[in-house]
């Protein structure tokens, strides 16, 4: 049997009929970029998220660097965020001009260490990027407590945490901002590159219009000079008729999850925990041992494919050679990114998949 890390093909048939219609209906109106599917999209999505404001943009990276600049912070100013996390957190940072600043994290949870974060707080740092890797929040009140005391923007990174909820609230509406990636292979993935900004500040949301249509307030009016970061029409019907499934799909996500971790609970592996306060959506599901490479060669031989993230903590990239870091700056992100495996994680992943995995590990253990 191959098991494949996901299966976006799985997904098609419950849904195939109402994709095309969708996009049958967005070439009709030829409404491409913008327009009315955009619309239905951002309001719906905001109210799934319990946002007032949902912006439509072209990418989780756009999502991110849109929300730094329409928050003020550029060049000289300092951002909080962790080192085990995809690149497009820290690109973001330095595209705005800004300089990322690297907190460890905690071994549980995978998310930043609230407890190191007043001690990475400089007269330059301006905003926190938590980051709800995996699909756990982070954990948030402590961090927007801190924000509050030094007067920092927090901008929330969920773009792997769609529906995640922390103490019973959807994360991305947490923070002043909160950024979502639509990448095909996420827990709600276009057709496509997509990415949605989310807030409450209304000034906020119309500032971020603004710059993600080349800085118009109205047509061939410029107030500024801005991005070409808008999602388009088709991309947005797309995710109007998956928005419909999603917790639909998120339930199966988190029953695999419960299974994998039911069948691995007497193997000596570290299985994913979920925090109390949180409710994990599972764009990933992550073990951790330290034979990790071995185990990874030995489920690919089995037809198991596996995924590493991320097996190089950003302050040891190539990228970031000019910060200057050495092994060990941040010992627990070093840990995970030498530890940590992903397996096989879709919501449509059958009980038989699940036991060729677990078999799979049981003979390597």
């Amino acid at each position: 049997m191959n098991v494949p890390f996901v299966d976006l093909k799985a997904q098609l048939p419950q849904i195939r009929d109402e994709i095309n219609l969708a996009i049958q209906e967005v070439i009709d109106k030829c409404s491409f970029v913008g327009g009315p599917h955009l619309k239905v999209f951002e309001d719906k999505f905001a109210a799934f998220c319990e946002a007032k404001h949902a912006i439509g943009v072209s990418s989780g990276t756009a999502a991110l660097h849109v929300s730094l600049v329409a928050c003020d912070i550029g060049p000289g100013d300092e951002v909080i965020t962790v080192p085990n996390t995809f690149i497009a957190t820290t690109e973001a940072i330095t595209l705005s001009g800004a300089s990322p600043v690297f907190v460890d994290v905690d071994l549980e949870s995978y998310n930043i260490d609230v407890s190191k974060i007043e001690g990475a707080i400089t007269p330059r740092t301006k905003a926190i990027m938590p980051v709800h890797l995996y699909g756990q929040p982070a954990d948030m009140d402590p961090i927007l407590e801190i924000a509050s005391r030094h007067g920092l923007t927090v901008i929330e990174d969920a773009c792997q945490a769609h529906g995640a909820e922390y103490k019973g609230r959807k994360v991305g509406a947490l923070g002043r901002v909160g950024c979502i990636s639509f990448y095909p292979g996420k827990n709600l993935g276009a057709y496509g590159d997509g990415g949605m900004v989310l807030t409450n500040d209304s000034q906020l949301a119309d500032k971020i219009r603004i710059l993600c249509n080349h800085g118009q307030a109205e047509k061939n009016k410029h107030t500024r000079e801005g991005f070409n970061y808008r999602l388009d029409g088709i991309q947005a019907a797309v995710l109007t008729v998956k928005l419909r499934h999603l917790e639909d799909w998120t339930r199966r996500r988190r029953n695999n999850a419960q299974r994998y971790s039911e069948l691995l609970q007497d193997v000596d592996i570290i299985t994913p925990i979920e925090k109390k306060f949180a409710k994990h959506v599972f764009h990933l599901y992550i073990i951790r041992l330290k034979d990790r490479d071995a185990l990874a060669e030995h489920l690919q031989a089995h037809g198991v494919a596996v995924g590493f993230h991320y097996p190089i903590a950003l302050h040891l990239q190539e990228a970031y050679a000019h910060l200057g870091f050495q092994p060990g700056a941040f010992p627990v992100a070093e840990q995970c990114a030498a530890q940590v495996l992903s397996l096989p994680m879709f919501a449509e992943l059958s009980e038989e998949q699940i036991q060729h995995v677990i078999q799979g590990i049981k003979k390597f253990v």
